[in-house]
């Protein structure tokens, strides 16, 4: 039981600093001398780097954000398809392997979404997990993963606001995962998944509602202090 806890302690430590790593504060420091964090909305994720640097480091953050997510939930398949893995799983009790990797891939994707806002390489400070989060929900589930983001896609065209698109798409991802039949365990990451990236979204909401809210390709005019 105890080793099995220990591999699973292993593998949520991977996953969070899989999400921890910070693309959008490493480009803008190593290439432009700019610490992200004192710029624009001060979110070190894709949307501040297109305010600020521009389209093509903003395409290289959002490619490496989506891609810590699908990480994060490959590790854990990958391990729980090993051998000794599946076998500390039978030792520690569990019946149904399945099962305990599927709880196992919502921790790990829960845990990276938290690095990637909380890193520990930049003081716990980072962005809002939108682009990790779609990284996760494609590798889930490739279904969801299509449906959330043709949300936000459409949601974008109209808008031309992200934060928005990133909401709507939050809030649309549990109906998508209890529409296509998901296990309960991806349901339960869809609600808290969701609940977290639209909590992050807190300082934008409040933007929305006093119709602040830059769309793309606008810049805001000072660095808004928002919950990071």
């Amino acid at each position: 039981m105890i080793n099995w806890l220990v591999l699973n302690a292993v593998i949520l430590i991977f996953a969070y600093l899989l999400g921890a790593t910070p693309s959008g504060y490493w480009i803008g420091s190593w290439f432009y001398g700019i610490d992200i964090r004192e710029q624009g909305s001060g979110s070190t994720g894709a949307t501040n780097v297109l305010r600020t640097l521009g389209k093509l480091p903003a395409i290289l953050v959002l490619v490496i954000d989506i891609l810590k997510g699908v990480l994060a939930i490959a590790l854990v398949r990958y391990i729980y398809s090993l051998a000794f893995a599946q076998n500390l799983t039978i030792v520690a009790g569990v019946t149904d392997i399945d099962i305990a990797k599927e709880w196992m891939v919502v921790l790990a994707g829960l845990v990276a979404i938290i690095g990637h806002t909380k890193s520990i390489w930049i003081g716990f400070k980072g962005g809002k997990s939108v682009a990790s989060s779609l990284g996760i929900l494609l590798t889930m589930s490739w279904v969801v993963g299509l449906g959330t983001l043709s949300i936000f896609i459409a949601v974008l065209t109209i808008s031309r606001i992200v934060s928005l698109s990133s909401i709507m798409a939050a809030i649309a991802v549990s109906g998508l995962m209890f529409f296509t039949g998901q296990s309960l365990p991806y349901k339960i990451f869809a609600i808290a998944g969701g609940v977290y990236v639209i909590w992050r979204h807190s300082s934008n909401i409040q933007r929305l509602l006093a119709w602040k809210e830059p769309r793309i390709g606008q810049k805001l005019s000072t660095k808004l202090e928002i919950n990071e």
